[in-house]
């Protein structure tokens, strides 16, 4: 569990600032990371829909979270 925040929040920008991904690179990253869950037999997902209501709670919360802020 993260703590202090702050510190998280100045880490993250900073490994932000020092990695700036080109559009391809980004798209090779991702593509090597679906291959590599092809290779583990974790993608495709047998079914699509399993975990679907646990986003859909999720993403209430989080809308429930941007309307009050």
């Amino acid at each position: 569990m993260v703590k202090n925040t702050e510190i998280l929040d100045k880490f993250e920008r900073e490994l932000l600032a020092q990695s700036k991904l080109t559009h391809s690179q980004a798209l090779a990253i991702v593509e090597d990371l679906r291959q590599e869950a092809v290779a583990l037999g974790v993608w495709p997902p047998k079914n699509p829909l399993e975990g679907i209501e646990v986003d859909i709670e999720v993403a209430r919360m989080l809308n429930a979270c941007l309307k009050s802020c």
